[in-house]
């Protein structure tokens, strides 16, 4: 159906509205295919630059009873003259093309306004190829922007259902979305298949233009194999330029271990910021292999199509230039009418989410559990934590610290910490690495409220000096808990059998904790992820209810509202549904 947006009109215009409709006083007569429409010429030149120049002093139309426009449809002038004699445009899918034509050819540039935000308004999967290309030829930016994004979002649906609206897409729309940062569930050799198909069907191309559309492409997110079948597939992908590239990412693929710190754009993943949550369960006993995906946009969880290679639980996770490292942990095993074993592990598991596979890289030198890792720019750290002792039965504390070279594959062992910790936190600042509390020895933590021999200690690692010093400590000693480096600040978040439900923040300039409002409901055992808007999002975890530990299935978004004072700062939360199972 046709829609309209009403413009107010002077009385006058309505006045006259009714003296065209009873065909009085019209004075000029326009004419498009066969179509006579009398007008009033005073309305004509007072509402449109181009009759305000038809109509002027030095023209020969200006006495002209009848004007011919032949680059108009009798549908598209008709509705512009509605709309310059009531102020309604009506407007719909099938008429805009027709609309849009006669207001930019007759410079009603109100008109021209209320079709781009039809446009902007009504995208969808069905139309946003269509409306980009009447956006790009009528010079209307903010709405080409808009159509190129849907075309972007909705490019996995296009592909299978709308191929040809693709194929008929003009080649500034075409590039602006192959240089999208975001281009969901589509795989990057199908977006390479489309360029080619589309050359094949818009060319020849200059060269220049064929370059500059190609180049956009991200041969590294495609497989070595892939991407020599299809450097041979059309002549485009044979000119120097476009060799290069290939040859580039044939080169990256072939840096194996150090990928993650060899990123470039070609090599980036087409993704939006998302959280995955690794393992995990109900039973610290018996931890799945599955892998969730929250979305932070649309507060949704979904699963990855692979799982974990293994029952792991204390493992630690990290990731760096866009792979996810799995780090030691215990390895869980379950055997029908058998107790459960547990076995403390140093295997390092990759997910490469380009090719959507794990590999197992090289062990850590040390089996770990109830540690803390980190990554930094071009290394992942894996500090303290515990193993077993070669009894088998007595877990040992450790202090040692070893960190996996990229370039290497390997890992090495670094400065170690000033006295053995398990069950500390750590995060990373301005390439700092900061590690709290944690408990020095082999004791477990006291359950009596006020006797937690929890450490409030905290350590800061200087890659450069490459020492550990000690910085402000906590307020509460904590374990368990969870570091958030978010806008130049660290956050100290809940651990286990703590007394209180404090957040704290920490100041590296003024090496100064300053306690937060509490977060409810407390938790432990949770996930935690700190995105790049400046929240902090927590997962689950457990709780003590009536004396009984209690699994969480919420995820709580913690909002960062900025204040200073102590008991000042406050976190706004908000519950993101549906919970997770």
């Amino acid at each position: 159906p046709d829609t309209g947006d009403a413009i107010s009109a002077p009385k006058q215009a309505h006045e006259l509205s009714r003296l065209r409709s009873a065909g009085r006083m019209c004075d000029v007569v326009l004419e498009t295919e066969g179509v006579s429409f009398p007008c009033h010429r005073a309305l004509l030149a007072s509402s449109s630059d181009y009759f305000w120049a038809l109509f002027g002093e030095a023209t020969t139309e200006r006495l002209a009873c009848s004007i011919r426009l032949p680059a108009l449809t009798p549908i598209g002038l008709d509705v512009i003259l509605d709309f310059l004699y009531s102020g309604w445009l009506r407007v719909s899918e099938s008429t805009l093309p027709d609309v849009l034509e006669a207001a930019s050819y007759l410079q009603v540039d109100t008109a021209v306004a209320i079709c781009e935000r039809y446009i902007t308004d009504e995208l969808s999967a069905e139309n946003c190829c269509c409306y980009a290309n009447l956006a790009e030829y009528h010079a209307l930016t903010d709405a080409l922007e808009a159509a190129n994004y849907s075309i972007a979002t909705e490019m996995a649906a296009l592909l299978q259902e709308r191929r040809d609206d693709l194929l008929g897409l003009n080649i500034q729309s075409l590039m602006t979305v192959l240089d999208a940062d975001e281009i969901p569930a589509v795989k990057e050799v199908e977006l390479v298949k489309l360029a080619l198909d589309w050359l094949g069907e818009n060319g020849p191309l200059p060269l220049l233009q064929s370059n500059q559309l190609l180049s956009r492409l991200r041969f590294g997110l495609i497989a070595p194999d892939d991407l020599a079948h299809l450097s041979h597939a059309s002549k485009a992908m044979g000119t120097p330029l476009i060799r290069s590239q290939v040859t580039r990412a044939l080169e990256y693929h072939r840096t194996g271990s150090a990928r993650p710190i060899k990123q470039n754009k070609q090599s980036t993943l087409r993704a939006a910021v998302r959280v995955v949550l690794v393992g995990g369960s109900s039973s610290p006993d018996h931890p799945e292999q599955q892998v969730l995906m929250f979305n932070p946009k649309t507060r949704t969880f979904g699963s990855l199509t692979t799982y974990l290679p293994q029952r792991l639980r204390n493992h630690c996770v990290c990731s760096l230039g866009g792979f996810l490292f799995v780090v030691g942990g215990e390895v869980v095993s379950k055997a029908d009418g058998k107790p459960v074993v547990a076995e403390t592990s140093n295997q390092v598991w990759r997910y490469d989410p380009r090719f959507e596979c794990w590999q197992q890289v090289e062990s850590m030198l040390q089996k770990r559990t109830k540690f803390t890792c980190c990554a930094t720019d071009d290394s992942i750290y894996a500090i303290g934590g515990q193993h077993t002792t070669a009894d088998g039965n007595t877990p040992a504390t450790l202090a040692s610290v070893e960190f996996y070279d990229f370039e290497a594959g390997a890992w090495r062992r670094g400065p170690p910490m000033p006295g053995p910790l398990h069950g500390h936190a750590s995060a990373v600042l301005e390439q700092k690495i900061y590690v709290s509390g944690g408990l020095p020895d082999n004791g477990v933590v006291d359950l009596v409220p006020g006797q937690s021999q929890s450490r409030k200690e905290v350590l800061c690692w200087d890659g450069v000096s490459r020492l550990w010093q000690k910085v402000a400590p906590m307020s509460i000693g904590r374990f368990g808990h969870r570091l958030a480096s978010v806008h130049g600040y660290i956050y100290a978040l809940l651990g286990m059998y703590e007394p209180y439900c404090d957040i704290e923040r920490y100041d590296p300039g003024a090496d100064h904790w300053t306690l937060l409002r509490p977060l409810h409901p407390a938790s432990f055992s949770y996930g935690m992820a700190a995105m790049p808007s400046g929240s902090i999002l927590v997962f689950g975890g457990r709780k003590w209810s009536n004396g009984q530990e209690v699994v969480l299935k919420s995820t709580q978004h913690l909002v960062k509202i900025p204040q200073l004072g102590i008991n000042s700062g406050l976190f706004r939360i908000r519950q993101c549904h549906p919970p997770f199972d």
